[in-house]
């Protein structure tokens, strides 16, 4: 086909670090407390409203605790497991990367004795009515590697004696959460809002606060793991009193990500953009030969890290090793055409695509990629099946 003229305003569809918002430019961060103390005034004073406008903007209920900690989502889930589970068995649920390497760290890291894992392949989810709800239960509310999602959170005991410890990284600001459903939650600034690295948060219900002060782990916890001192809640982590050193540059970018969030409408018009991009995709998807969804069922798709595979039987013909090169070529010829960057499937998953669609990328973007990845398939098809 000829190549395509339209581009896309933004070529940003990475699945972490995410686009940025709209409209942005370094010209935002003019407020940020560079050069302050986190621990002055002004310093706290951002944390804490980063703290304070997150659980507004996504409406977590009265009673709950929200933190900022070290090392981006895996840092806050990590400091979770680590300081939570071993009071009760612990059932895992894992279907893509990030899910694998939770299940990893409980059993090899954390060695813990009652221990049940769940998984699936890339594409579908395990039997969530597996789960017992006596136990602690960890899972990913989304699979950012794997385009899979829970479908929602009716499978989550409403009576459940066990705490659910959910990653929600690439769901949360994108999809409706049920708060009341689960105990544990965290997210990292760089993906659904397109903040910047390195920084994690933390949400608690009071549950998951009353473990955290009634049982000590038998392992020693790290420094930057530790949410209690004395048997009691370290409360100043979510009033913005870190365990470590923020960037107030990052802070002053979330900032202003959150200001945008509300300026467009709130969490209804977040999600509501990311279902928009979703539709999108989906609408390409049906009239293209060549290309599919991941995830098996369209109840399980994710509509922030779309990830897709390709089904041309000229493609599937080739070894993994050739699939992976012939992924790679068409990723590399559309980033040097200025059209897409950072679209290539995780590393661990089948070759494939992998489109953000979260609330930062426009509709309109994704649309005039889409002519772009059939041209740029087509040349990649063509070169390959001459060689």
């Amino acid at each position: 086909m000829t190549k395509p003229q339209r581009k896309p305003n933004n070529p940003h569809f990475s699945s972490g670090p995410c686009a940025k918002r709209p409209g942005w430019s370094p010209d935002t961060l003019r407020d940020a407390a560079i050069g302050r103390s986190h621990r002055s005034k002004t310093g706290k004073q951002k944390l804490q409203e980063v703290i304070d406008r997150s659980a507004a903007l996504l409406g977590m209920p009265t009673g709950w605790k929200l933190g900022i900690l070290p090392g981006s989502d895996t840092g806050a889930f990590e400091a979770a497991m680590w300081s939570l589970l071993g009071e009760r068995g612990v059932d895992i649920f894992a279907w893509e990367s990030f899910g694998e390497g939770w299940a990893s760290d409980a059993e090899k890291q954390l060695k813990l004795k009652d221990l049940r894992i769940y998984r699936a392949g890339y594409g579908d989810l395990p039997d969530l009515k597996q789960a017992d709800w006596s136990r602690d239960v960890v899972f990913t509310w989304n699979g950012t590697t794997s385009g899979v999602r829970v479908p929602d959170g009716g499978w989550i005991a409403a009576d459940r004696s066990g705490l659910a410890l959910c990653d929600a990284t690439s769901a949360v600001f994108a999809m409706a959460l049920p708060w009341d459903r689960l105990d544990v939650v965290t997210w990292s600034w760089q993906k659904a809002l397109g903040g910047e690295g390195a920084h994690g948060m933390l949400a608690l219900s009071p549950r998951a606060v009353e473990r955290l002060e009634s049982y000590k782990p038998a392992w020693p916890l790290p420094k930057i793991f530790r949410l209690t001192k004395g048997g009691k809640l370290i409360d100043g982590i979510f009033r913005g009193e870190t365990i470590n050193t923020p960037s107030m540059l990052c802070a002053e970018d979330m900032l202003d990500a959150l200001n945008w969030s509300a300026s467009i409408g709130g969490l209804k018009e977040l999600v509501a953009r990311s279902a928009r991009n979703l539709a999108a995709v989906e609408a390409w998807v049906a009239k293209t030969p060549w290309v599919d969804f991941l995830a098996a069922t369209p109840e399980i798709r994710s509509s922030t890290s779309i990830c897709l595979k390709i089904t041309d039987s000229w493609f599937e013909a080739q070894s993994p090793d050739a699939q992976a090169a012939s992924v790679k070529s068409l990723v590399s010829l559309l980033e040097k055409e200025g059209v897409a960057c950072d679209i290539g499937a995780y590393r661990d998953a089948p070759p494939g695509l992998r489109l953000w669609g979260g609330a930062t990328v426009e509709t309109s973007d994704l649309e005039a990629l889409f002519p772009w990845l059939d041209w740029a398939y087509g040349e990649v098809k063509k070169e390959k099946a001459a060689a």
